[in-house]
């Protein structure tokens, strides 16, 4: 065997929602395929200089001499088949999602391998349907040559790839991957963007994200603000950001944005609000103070925010509404990390439990981290891959417990304690009445619509659980990790015995995040029921692979939507009814 390494640019491309296509005509998609490959794809690439190095039954691989000539092909490519699926079905389109790198590749007897091979495949996974994504090498090299908008989206840190690596959304004129922008709501809309960490010590980023959270939930307390959730803010940390195109993707009319610097003892917080549409500042100031003054700090952005966008609305409101969860500044400090940890990786739910404890030893009545430390331990009990999950679930309840009677008042508090007592087996409609009531406090509580639905669709209330899931999707537009509320969703839909819709959901929810466990068991059961065995013992076996342990569907409280679940997993491991 000969190896050569060389620098090339590679083009990773495979079809949007394929096994869905497969699934619903396999013969006519696999014809319109090779129609699409023979008339446009093979073409292009020809054409553009480039060698196809292999291929897979929804996907390819491509290696070309240069950015341009990648780049030009992915565009064209992309153009015609948004020009070919004008008049298909929505349901019936096939659509590609394309990455492009520039590295350095190992090429072994006409195959390509390497870390410039694997960063596109991970780009193309980014990409939405009919899209393209760039690593910052391709976009600075294309830069100038293109009459396209390069969109920077940070950051990413890619699977099994070691660095972060910068990523752009190309956005082409015409094409699936441009959006219309989201309607705006009824009443006042604001979106609050990360704010930027000036303290010079990158362990300092989770003080400054748990600032605007705070903030966030200032301002969501507002019942005539329609505030975006703190999922969707954050999918733009890092990025040097378009207010307008802001205000577009999460419709929305005012955008916050701002720094936090920490030195010692003392912060220093700046904020600006920004009207979205005509990119006008509003209003602009600064707060300094001590630590221990830090609550009171984000009170005072909230109001002077409130009182820009809605004079009529009365600051006093916000000053009322905001609670101080505790008076130990180290107990908070903790419960911002173990929340940051929790929302970067359910991997790091044991290591927030960890600091969790810690907070509520230092203060034995701080309702957020007691409401927390609830739900990490019904996480680590429902989602079989602990080691004594009874141990969790009297943890959860007894921290449940405590929190409601130390914060009962606290939308965050009802919502994560009634959701654990729920899940382990409380009554399921006083807990749904829980959730309703952090509702009223909070109607902009993205977290709070999905719990709810997630409590609901382990009731009869099916077609109301799909509603507030909905809301909760519509208040986090760009929620990259959206995979439990779609699961949801498609869990609501198969107890209903709806399985074409609840698959369609799975697979999206499967797409966003592979390793949320309970999309591939709904998915096993859904395919199962529809006939689909072997689709079915695929979901199955990955289902088990994640969650070797579990076994427990009990929180599905009807027995008839238990056994439709239950019956669906027998059907796919061959075991029959």
């Amino acid at each position: 065997m000969s190896q050569t390494r060389r620098l090339a640019a590679i083009l990773a491309a495979d079809v949007a929602g394929y096994s869905r296509l497969i699934g619903a005509d396999e013969e006519g998609t696999l014809r319109r395929l090779k129609a699409l490959r023979g008339e446009i794809i093979d073409p292009k690439i020809a054409v553009h200089r480039g060698r196809i190095v292999k291929t897979t039954g929804d996907g390819l691989l491509v290696e070309f001499a240069s950015v341009v000539d990648a780049l030009r092909c992915a565009v064209e490519v992309q153009r015609a088949m948004t020009a070919r699926n004008a008049e298909v079905q929505q349901d019936r389109r096939i659509e590609f999602r394309i990455g492009i790198n520039m590295g350095d590749i190992v090429v072994e007897d006409g195959d390509i391998f390497g870390d410039g091979v694997n960063v596109a495949a991970r780009l193309e996974a980014l990409a939405e349907p009919g899209g393209i994504c760039v690593s910052a090498r391709v976009q600075e090299d294309a830069a100038g040559k293109f009459d396209l908008v390069f969109e920077d989206i940070g950051e990413q840190q890619l699977k099994n790839i070691t660095r972060p690596v910068r990523v752009y959304r190309v956005s082409i004129a015409g094409s699936a991957a441009v959006k219309p922008p989201l309607p705006l709501p009824d009443k006042p809309s604001i979106a609050v963007l990360p704010f930027a960490n000036m303290s010079g010590d990158p362990e300092q980023e989770y003080f400054a994200d748990g600032m605007v959270e705070e903030i966030i939930t200032a301002l969501s307390r507002i019942r005539w603000l329609f505030v975006i959730a703190r999922n969707s803010s954050f999918t733009y940390k890092g990025q040097a950001v378009d207010v307008k195109q802001v205000g577009r993707e999460l419709g929305v009319r005012y955008v916050l944005e701002g720094s936090v610097r920490k030195s010692g003892d003392r912060v220093r917080i700046t904020a600006q609000l920004i009207e979205a549409e005509t990119g006008t500042h509003l209003w602009a100031d600064r707060f300094d103070g001590s630590l221990e003054d830090v609550f009171d700090l984000q009170d005072r952005i909230a109001v002077s925010v409130a009182g820009v966008i809605e004079p009529a609305l009365q600051a006093a409101e916000t000053a009322r509404s905001v609670h101080r969860p505790t008076a130990d500044l180290t107990a908070y400090d903790l419960y911002l990390r173990a929340y940051a940890m929790v929302v970067a990786s359910s991997a790091q739910i044991p290591d927030a439990v960890r600091l969790l404890e810690q907070a509520i030893t230092r203060d034995p009545r701080y309702g957020p981290a007691l409401a927390w430390a609830a739900y990490c331990h019904m996480r680590l009990h429902t989602d079989g891959r602990a080691d004594e999950p009874e141990t969790h679930r009297r943890k959860s309840v007894e921290f449940a417990r405590r929190a409601l009677a130390a914060h009962g008042d606290d939308p965050t508090v009802l919502a994560d304690t009634a959701f654990a007592l729920g899940i382990l087996g409380e009554n399921i409609e006083a807990m749904i009445g829980l959730v309703d009531r952090a509702l009223a406090l909070n109607p902009s509580f993205a977290r709070g619509w999905h719990l709810s639905g997630t409590l609901r669709a382990c009731s009869s209330e099916l077609d109301m659980s799909i509603k507030h899931c909905e809301t909760a999707l519509r208040l986090s537009p760009r929620l990259r990790v959206g995979a439990p509320t779609l699961a949801v969703i498609g869990q609501a839909h198969l107890c209903a015995r709806r399985f074409q819709e609840a698959e369609a959901r799975l697979l999206l929810a499967i797409q966003q995040d592979p390793y949320w466990t309970y999309s591939h068991a709904y998915l096993a059961a859904c395919c199962a029921h529809m006939g689909r065995l072997a689709e079915a013992r695929e979901a199955l076996s990955r289902w088990q692979a994640l969650a070797p342990q579990f076994s427990d569907w009990s929180f599905l409280r009807i027995p008839e939507h238990r056994k439709r679940l239950e019956d669906g997993l027998r059907l796919a491991a061959g075991e029959g009814k």
